[in-house]
C-alpha cells in the first residue's frame, strides 16, 4: 500500500551494522536468502503447503477445547479448582514468551525448519497430555505443548506470504487471521462433544492427527536458506526477552488473589527491568531480537498497544459472558458454547472483508474502523441487564468479532510492510504475542474489575450482584476499546493516507 511508505522508510535507519534502507519491490526483484529471486510457490505445491500452515494452525487454535474438559480434569486428577488455572498457564507463558524468539530464529535458520519442529514437537505433546497419569506430568506436557505452539505459529505469516506475490500480501493475511477465527469458533463445540464422548483426553488426543497432517504437508512449504553465517543469534537478548514476558504473566495471574498483591507488584517491577534490559541489549547488537527502533514510530508502537488492548477488552466474552448466560438465561453448556461462537464467527467475517477493504482504504484506516466496531460491541453488551436478549448479544459479538477481524488483518499488513522482508517471521510472531500478552491481561484484568463491581454494585449475592459485576466489567471493556478510538483519531488515522 502507498501508505506505508513512511512506515517504510521510518526508523530503520542507521545501525552498527551499516545502513538498512529498505524499499517495495516487485515480487519479481525479491531476493532470496540466498541472493536469487524468489517466486512464488507453483498451484499443486502451494496447495499443499497452504493445506500444512492450516493444520498447524487449527491444531494450535483448538486449544480452547480444553476449557470445555476442566470440570473432567478438576475430578479425574482431584484437583481444587483453583489450581486448574496452572493448566492455562503453564501453556499461555511458555507460548508468549517464546513466540518473538521463534520468530527470529526462523528469520534466520529458515522458517520451513522451525514451523516443521514445531508440528512434531506439538504432536507428542498433544498424545502425551493425552496419556498423562498424574496432574504434574499433565503440567509438563502443556509446556512442550507451548513450546510447539510457538515454533508452528510463530513463522505461520511469514510463511504464507512467501507462497504468493507481495501484492496479495493483503488477502494472503486474512486468510490467516480467518484460521485463528474459524478454530476459536468450532473449538468449544468440538470440545464439548469429544468431552460427553471420550472424556477430557480426546480433547488433546484428536489433535495429534492434525499436527502429523501439518508435518508430513509441511514439507511442501519452501525451504529458504539459512542466514546463520552471516547473522548471528541474540542469545543473551532472547533470554532476557523470555525473562520479561514471562514474569509479567505471572504478574498478571497473581493480580486475581487479593493476598498476593505484593508479589505481583514485585514481579511488575522485576518484569520492568528486564524489560530495559531487553530494550538496552537490542540498541547496542548487530542482529537483535527485533530492532526496537521501529517503535520510536508513534503509529508502529501505537497500533502494537492498541492490538493488545482490543484484545484484554474482547476477552471479556470468553470470560464473563458464560456466567451471564447461565445466571440470566439459564443456558445449557452447549447453548452457550454456540452464543460464545458469535465473535469468532464476527473475526472470520472480518477477514475477508479486510482483504477487500485493503486495496480501498488506508491500513490505518480499517483499524481504526475496527476498534470502532470493537467498542460499540461491547459497550453494547454492557447494556444489556437482567433482559437477556439472545440476538443483542449475538449481534454485538459478532460486531466485537469482525472489528477485531478488520484491526487484526490491517495490523498483520503494516508490520509485514513496516520490518524488512527477510524478518517476516518476527513480524508475524509480534502480532500473535501481541494478542496472547493482550488475553493474559485481560482474564487478569477483567477478572478483577468483575470481582470489584459485583461486591460494590450489589448488596445481592446472586443475579443482581452478578449483574452489576457484568455491566461494569463489559462498559470498561468497551472504553478501553473506545480509548484506542480516540488516540487513533488524534494520530490522524481517519484520514485518507493514515497520517498524522
Amino acid at each position: 500500500m502507498d501508505g506505508h511508505r513512511r512506515l517504510l522508510a521510518g526508523p530503520q535507519g542507521r545501525r552498527r551494522g551499516g545502513n538498512r534502507h529498505h524499499r517495495y519491490r516487485h515480487p519479481s526483484q525479491q531476493v532470496g536468502r540466498g541472493g536469487t529471486a524468489i517466486d512464488p510457490a507453483p498451484g499443486p505445491t502451494r496447495a499443499i503447503a497452504v493445506a500444512a500452515l492450516c493444520f498447524g494452525t487449527i491444531a494450535v487454535q483448538f486449544d480452547s477445547a480444553v476449557n470445555i474438559a476442566f470440570p473432567d480434569l478438576v475430578r479425574a486428577f482431584a484437583l481444587p479448582i483453583p489450581d486448574i488455572q496452572w493448566i492455562v498457564i503453564a501453556y499461555t507463558l511458555t507460548y508468549a514468551a517464546l513466540m518473538l524468539v521463534f520468530g527470529r530464529a526462523g528469520d534466520i535458520f529458515g522458517h520451513r525448519a522451525v514451523f516443521l519442529l514445531g508440528a512434531a514437537i506439538s504432536a507428542v505433546a498433544f498424545a502425551l497430555c493425552a496419556i498423562s497419569t498424574a496432574y504434574g506430568w499433565l503440567l509438563a506436557a502443556r509446556v512442550l505443548q507451548g513450546v510447539g505452539a510457538a515454533l508452528a505459529l510463530s513463522c505461520g505469516p511469514a510463511l504464507i506470504t512467501s507462497l504468493y506475490a507481495e501484492e496479495h500480501r493483503a488477502r494472503v493475511l486474512s486468510l490467516y487471521t480467518l484460521l485463528i477465527g474459524f478454530g476459536g469458533a468450532i473449538a468449544p463445540v468440538v470440545g464439548g462433544l469429544l468431552v460427553e464422548r471420550w472424556g477430557w483426553p480426546a480433547v488433546f488426543a484428536f489433535r495429534v492427527p492434525l499436527a502429523l497432517a501439518a508435518l508430513a504437508a509441511g514439507f511442501a512449504l519452501p525451504a529458504g536458506k539459512a542466514r546463520a553465517v552471516r547473522e548471528g543469534f541474540d542469545g543473551w537478548g532472547a533470554a532476557l526477552l523470555v525473562l520479561a514476558i514471562a514474569v509479567i504473566v505471572l504478574a498478571l495471574n497473581q493480580l486475581q488473589g487479593r493476598d498476593q498483591l505484593l508479589l505481583s507488584l514485585a514481579l511488575l517491577g522485576g518484569s520492568a527491568v528486564l524489560g530495559a534490559a531487553f530494550v538496552w541489549r537490542e540498541v547496542s547488537v548487530d542482529h537483535p531480537i527485533i530492532d526496537v527502533r521501529y517503535f520510536r514510530d508513534a503509529d508502529f508502537a501505537l497500533l502494537n498497544v492498541a492490538h493488545m488492548l482490543l484484545n484484554l477488552a474482547g476477552f471479556a466474552i470468553f470470560l464473563l459472558a458464560p456466567f451471564y448466560l447461565h445466571a440470566v438465561g439459564n443456558l445449557s453448556a452447549p447453548a452457550a458454547g454456540l452464543v460464545l461462537a458469535a465473535s469468532p464467527i464476527g473475526l472470520i467475517l472480518g477477514a475477508p472483508a479486510a482483504a477487500r477493504l485493503a486495496g480501498a482504504i488506508h491500513a490505518r484506516r480499517m483499524a481504526l474502523i475496527g476498534a470502532a466496531l470493537s467498542a460499540t460491541g461491547l459497550l453494547a453488551i454492557s447494556l444489556l441487564g437482567d433482559r437477556l436478549s439472545l440476538l443483542i448479544l449475538v449481534l454485538a459479538s459478532s460486531l466485537q468479532g469482525f472489528g477485531v477481524g478488520l484491526f487484526q488483518v490491517a495490523y498483520f499488513d503494516i508490520a509485514t510492510a513496516t520490518l524488512p522482508k527477510k524478518d517476516r517471521g518476527v513480524a508475524g510472531s509480534l502480532v500473535l504475542m501481541t494478542r496472547t500478552v493482550g488475553i493474559v491481561m485481560g482474564a487478569s484484568v477483567l477478572m478483577l474489575a468483575f470481582r470489584a463491581l459485583s461486591e460494590a454494585g450489589s448488596t445481592d449475592a446472586g443475579q443482581g450482584s452478578l449483574l452489576a459485576g457484568f455491566s461494569g466489567a463489559f462498559a470498561i471493556a468497551g472504553s478501553i476499546s473506545l480509548l484506542v478510538v480516540v488516540l487513533a483519531l488524534a494520530r490522524g488515522w481517519a484520514r485518507k493516507d493514515g497520517r498524522a
